[in-house]
This record gives structure tokens, C-alpha cells and sequence, in this order.
């Protein structure tokens, strides 16, 4: 959990970072007013959605092993309907707020993966994994050259 603290830290850092440089032409008030709320925004209905969708895809695993895969399948589409009406609603503030398609794809997989690890963890009862923490450093790296500009 720590290190996805971590990740999900320097992630956020990272995206802050490079958003707020690509906004310097603009005065710090418009910055602070205007587009820092598109990115926070932005972030904070994706991690919504992915908390819906991961339960969509890897729940019922848990929770319909002993059900047909149909079943399954039909309550997983359930769940995801709730997922992409937070989803799209936040890709489109994001992309009209001035967020790239690349950029909105690395925010939706850093979110992922630091929604992911503690549903792994905490629900699916899976042990943490180093791998967790590499994955996390190799996507941090993707997040710095996603912003860079």
C-alpha cells in the first residue's frame, strides 16, 4: 500500500507539474481558477469510474465463480454502465479543458493500476507484489514524457 501511495504521489506530482508549465502563457489567477479545477476534476471522475469498472472486470471472480459465465457476464455490463457514465463525462472536461488524448490515456492508466493493486490486495485477498512497485516506475516514466511539453 505504501508504494502505491507513493506512485499515486509522484503520478499526481508529475501531472500537476507538466500541466501547470503547459499553462504559463496564462496569469497564475486563470491557472488556479480555471484549469487546475479541469485536471483535479478530471482525475477525480476517473478514479470514480475505475472503481467501477474494476469491479466489472474482476469481481465477480470473486464473488460468481459458481455462476455461469453469461450471468457473470451481464452483471459485470451492469456495472459498467455506471462506469462509462462517469468515464465519458470525464475524458470530455478533460479533452476540452485542454488535457490531450495521450495524456487522458496515462491518467486513466496510473488510475488504474493504483485502483487495481488495493482491490487486489484488499478484496481478491492477493499478496502485494514487487512487481506492483515496477510497474508503478516504468508508469511514472510514461506520465513524465505524456506532460513534458
Amino acid at each position: 500500500m505504501f508504494f502505491v501511495t507513493i506512485f499515486s504521489s509522484a503520478a499526481f506530482f508529475l501531472l500537476k507539474k507538466s500541466y501547470i508549465s503547459r499553462c504559463q502563457s496564462q496569469t497564475n489567477e486563470r491557472i488556479e481558477k480555471r484549469n487546475m479545477p479541469v485536471i483535479v476534476t478530471t482525475a477525480l471522475l476517473l478514479i470514480c469510474s475505475n472503481l467501477f469498472m474494476t469491479f466489472a472486470w474482476y469481481g465477480h471472480l470473486k464473488d460468481m465463480s459458481g455462476k455461469a459465465w453469461y450471468l457473470a457476464a451481464l452483471v459485470s455490463w451492469g456495472i459498467a454502465l455506471f462506469e462509462y457514465l462517469i468515464q465519458v463525462p470525464a475524458n470530455r472536461i478533460g479533452y476540452e479543458g485542454g488535457l490531450t488524448l495521450a495524456q487522458l490515456k496515462i491518467m486513466q492508466e496510473v488510475i488504474t493500476l493504483s485502483v487495481f493493486v488495493p482491490f487486489s490486495i484488499l478484496y481478491m485477498k492477493e499478496g502485494f507484489k514487487l512487481d506492483y512497485v515496477w510497474a508503478a516506475l516504468c508508469m511514472t516514466g510514461a506520465v513524465y514524457f505524456m506532460f513534458r511539453h
